[in-house]
């Protein structure tokens, strides 16, 4: 029996259901530069450049008012952007992720920031926003001279990373929840 479709309702799950699985294959891609709109500042030099100081570090420059510096808090100096992403509102950073010296990085969700550690103690870190990105972005892989020797994502306090795919994972759900609905509207009729 070949299935007809002139239910209004049917054709329109139906048309959900595509959308869904051709938006779950969709990736976005964001390059991060120095001093673009996520930056959020220089630590430098960022000794030690362990995951747990980082984010102590990070901490640090975070609370410096946008827009200044070098400022010498011991033992490095905080350069502050005046980017403000959460309107000075920023949770403490917890170390989630170290992904050794990747420049292109599939991000996935729930990260907050983004250090990217260059040439050991003869640059520093800059640190980024990434709250409010999801899927491949890119990090410079110099800084000036300087080579990428690391990256760390940290989540806020409290928060935790969700590999990529949540989304994704979420949205093929809906659409085979929209054809297991929609072959038992057909077997029904």
């Amino acid at each position: 029996m070949k299935a007809k479709f002139s239910n209004p309702f049917i054709k329109l799950l139906c048309a959900a259901a595509m959308l869904a699985v051709v938006g779950a294959s969709q990736v976005s891609a964001t390059t991060l530069n120095f001093n673009d709109g996520y930056d959020l500042g220089l630590i430098d030099p960022n000794h030690p450049a362990d995951p747990t100081s980082s984010g102590g570090y990070i901490d640090i420059l975070l609370s410096q008012p946008l827009n200044s510096g070098p400022t010498f808090v011991d033992p490095n100096y905080y350069t502050r952007t005046g980017n403000d992403p959460l309107s000075g509102s920023y949770p403490a950073a917890v170390f989630n992720v170290d992904l050794g010296n990747a420049t292109t990085i599939n991000l996935g969700t729930g990260y907050l920031y983004l250090l990217g550690k260059y040439d050991g103690p003869n640059y520093g870190s800059e640190v980024w926003y990434v709250g409010n990105l999801t899927g491949t972005i890119t990090v410079p892989g110099t800084a000036g001279q300087y080579g990428l020797s690391h990256v760390y994502l940290f989540n806020g306090s409290g928060g935790f990373g969700v590999p990529d795919g949540g989304s994704t994972l979420a949205m093929l759900g809906i659409a085979i929840s929209g054809l297991g609905f929609l072959k038992r509207k057909l077997l029904a009729s």
